[in-house]
Order: structure tokens, then sequence, then C-alpha cells
């Protein structure tokens, strides 16, 4: 499984994965999140990996940083195949409301598979067979960055819930508002 990083424009250019939710960095609620439901963890990310502690951190390598998600999908199904792994759970670190079965809903079709919510797809959100490496190798070799790209057979996967388990925390706003319905939550 892979937690995607990334630095939040709208919230200051710091990096999302360490933005603080109801005292712990946002990473730490997605891990808590997906942790039960997938065999490792690692994290999409560069700089300093202490940071992420003790979850592995996997960096770009230096010829496809800066490239998008992608490159990181990349770097993971390479960590995933190390691992002897199957497949690859994707989602991103500013999603704290995953849901508890995520996995499992990915995987009842078989295959890859990604997430939608409310009407909208979420490309960010999928599982991936490790085996699909080498294709979507030549898919960035060929200049796409997209994740959606890489998954154009993936079933389709769609999750309700309040709130919408794949908010992506963007700004200051959702921040307050998503501690506010982990404040209601604990109630």
């Amino acid at each position: 499984m892979i937690l995607a990083g990334g630095r939040g424009r709208r919230m200051g250019g710091v990096d999302k994965a360490m933005v603080m939710l109801a005292g712990r960095p946002l990473f730490a609620h997605v891990a808590a999140r997906i942790g039960p439901q997938v065999v490792g963890l690692a994290i999409s990310a560069n700089g300093a990996a202490v940071r992420f502690a003790p979850i592995p951190v996997l960096p770009d390598p230096p010829q496809r940083q800066g490239e998008g998600p992608l490159a990181g999908l990349l770097s993971a199904l390479d960590w995933a195949a190390e691992q002897g792994a199957d497949m690859l759970l994707s989602v991103p670190v500013d999603t704290p409301f995953l849901p508890r079965d995520l996995v499992a809903r990915l995987r009842a079709p078989g295959g890859a598979a990604y997430a939608a919510s409310a009407g909208r797809d979420h490309p960010s959100v999928a599982l991936c067979p490790v085996m699909e490496r080498a294709r979507i190798a030549e898919l960035f070799a060929s200049g796409e960055r997209r994740l959606r790209a890489a998954f154009p057979e993936a079933t389709r996967v769609a999750f309700e819930g309040s709130p919408d388990p794949f908010t992506n925390l963007n700004t200051p706003e959702d921040l307050a508002t998503a501690a506010a319905h982990l404040a209601e939550a604990t109630r």
C-alpha cells in the first residue's frame, strides 16, 4: 500500500502529510484507516524520510522527480513487487475518512479498481495489479503523467458516506471542517 504525499498549495505550500488534524499528522490518520486492511504500508514522498518513521518512504528516483502522481505509482509498484505483493492500494495522504472496508470492496471485482463517490471518480484511490508495472512504465515513458490513464480497464466501485470518504483536505477550511467532524464523531 502507498500513501501518496504532496505539498498543499492552498495550505501555504506545507507538506500535507504533516498537517495536523486532531493532534496527529494527516498521514497518521490515513495509515490508521488503511493499516489494518493491508499487509504493508509505505509512503510516496521526497525529503527527509525520518518524519514518517516507522513507515518506509519511497522517494521518486532522480529521473522521475517532480513528474507527478504516476511517477510515485511506479515507485510504489517497484516496492510492492519487491515485497512479493500481487496488488497495490494507492490512496492520497490527505483523505482521513477512507472506508474501513476499502480494500475488500476494491478487491471484490477482481483486477484493477478505483473508488467513486458523490458522482465523482477518485483514480488516486485505486487497487492496481503489480503485474501492470511494465505497462504503466511504458505509459509513463510515452509522456503520460495522469493516474486515470494508468487504469483504462479498471472497475469503478461506488462508495457512500458522510463526510464523503474521499474528501481531500486542500484548504484550511477543509481542515477545520474535518476537525469538527472528528470532534463530533468522538462525542
